[in-house]
This record gives structure tokens, sequence and C-alpha cells, in this order.
């Protein structure tokens, strides 16, 4: 419930480049640990998602955007969108998204929580993002509009196309 809107399934990937101190997950950043994913782990995910109350899927980890996963994590990403085309997709990445959003199949991604985590501006209160200089971003808006825009939800209170400012590196 924590790692996007309503329920969701959550895929964890290893491999993390970014070692972020205070990062909650400091065992999944080699790229050679956890399980091998496998048909069975995909069909037990379509299995999941298949359940009414299931909002969509979630990838995290590690980092979803690591080179070794992205690959994967976007062709998964794009044959859940074809099967379950009003679930959601969340992704959460310590990569930017002006450095990431001409990738291949990102179009696929629903939202994306971007940015290195930063202990001293963690904030629980902070939602769906561990640090208050994490965006949630709105990834179709975002490509649509060229610039990042922020995800809307009652959660966030985030009017339609609010984007993250003038303060960005570079638009898509």
């Amino acid at each position: 419930m924590l790692n996007g809107d309503g329920l969701r399934v959550v895929l964890w990937v290893a491999g993390c480049e970014h070692h972020c101190k205070g990062c909650q997950n400091p065992l999944t950043w080699d790229p050679d640990g956890g399980l091998f994913f496998d048909l069975n782990a995909y069909l037990e995910i379509v299995h999941e998602l298949n359940k009414p109350h299931i909002s969509g899927i979630t990838f995290s980890g590690g980092d979803p955007l690591h080179p070794v996963n992205r690959t994967d994590v976007m062709f998964v990403a794009k044959e859940i969108k074809k099967v379950f085309p009003t679930k959601t997709i969340w992704l959460y990445t310590g990569y930017e998204w002006e450095d990431i959003c001409n990738l291949p199949g990102i179009e696929n991604i629903d939202v994306i929580v971007d940015g290195k985590f930063k202990q001293e501006l963690a904030d629980v209160t902070y939602p769906w993002a561990g640090s208050t200089n994490q965006r949630i971003i709105d990834v179709k808006k975002s490509l649509e509009y060229g610039c990042a825009i922020k995800h809307r939800t009652e959660k966030t209170g985030v009017r339609d196309e609010e984007y993250y400012g003038s303060d960005s590196k570079k638009c898509c």
C-alpha cells in the first residue's frame, strides 16, 4: 500500500548502482543477487493482477532501471499493459526523469518516482517517496508536455498538469 495508489503487486529487482545512504534495501544492490525471473514468476504476477481489488504493479528494488534490468523490466511492463490496460504501472528509480525519459518502453509506465534517496531529506509524511527530492511523475503527461508533470491523486492534492518547475536540468 506504500508502493503507489491502491493495493499493488510489487516486483523487487536486484541491481543498483546508486548505493544511497540509508537505503531501505541494500541487499538488493548486487545485480547478481535475488532469484531468477522466469515464466512461473511472470504467471504469478498475472494471477495476482487478475484480482479486481489489485490496482496494478510496482517495480522497485534495487533499481528497475539499472542497466542489467532495463530491457527485461520494460518488456514485462509492455506485456502487463497489453493484458491489463486499466491497471497502473509504477516504477521507482534512483535515476532522474530527464535522464531516462527517452528510454524505449518508458511509455508503458504510468508513474515514476525518480531520484536518489537522500537521508537528510527523508520525510515519512511525503507520499510514496522516501525523501522530498524525489518526484512522483505522471509519465504520459510528462511525455506529452515535454517536462516532468506531477502525478495527481487525492493523496498528493496536485492539480492537473502541475509541473516540477524550471529547476529541472532539461526536459525531454
